[in-house]
């Protein structure tokens, strides 16, 4: 079975917890013994992800010191990391406690409605509103990208005079 793929539903508890449904559980303790890294994703959802693969997806931006003491733009990306991750484990009842930093940058206060989507090396948690929003744009890029290839492929059918 794919590991980390599906969407499920759920609520931010009043203290900040979501709960995980089992198969992201099991698969998170079978990776990583349920320790996981929760991190502010640009587009505005969190990841979790096996600490693991967080350490390693950080290697090769935090590989060229020197680089990083020279760059304005390296310090700011290591700024981002470090103030939107924290550290987690997962509990034995398959909860998360996401601190209240990440929450209000992800729009889930207590009672929030959230989606858990399964990106193959983690989990991403999603704003349900957020998470629509987001799937309407993947939809329209999708729809663009149909149509620009169809376009190419009649013009480069007229340009070999093939015929219609």
């Amino acid at each position: 079975m794919l590991p980390f793929s599906g969407c499920e539903h759920c609520l931010v508890d009043s203290n900040g917890r979501l709960r995980l449904c089992q198969r992201f559980v099991d698969e998170f303790l079978a990776e990583c013994k349920g320790e996981i890294v929760i991190y502010g994703l640009p587009e505005g959802a969190l990841a979790l992800y096996p600490e693991k693969v967080f350490r390693e997806m950080r290697e090769k931006e935090l590989g060229d010191i020197n680089r990083i003491g020279a760059s304005f733009a390296a310090r700011r990306s290591l700024r981002r990391f470090g103030s939107l991750s924290a550290p987690e484990v997962i509990s034995r009842q398959g909860r998360v406690t996401i601190p209240e930093h990440l929450r209000t940058f992800a729009g889930l206060p207590p009672g929030a409605a959230a989606a858990v989507v399964g990106v193959e090396i983690g989990v991403e948690i999603w704003a349900k509103e957020r998470l629509e929003r987001e799937m309407e744009s993947i939809e329209q890029d999708e729809q663009s990208a149909r149509e620009r290839e169809l376009e190419e492929y009649r013009n480069n059918r007229n340009t070999t005079g093939e015929s219609r």
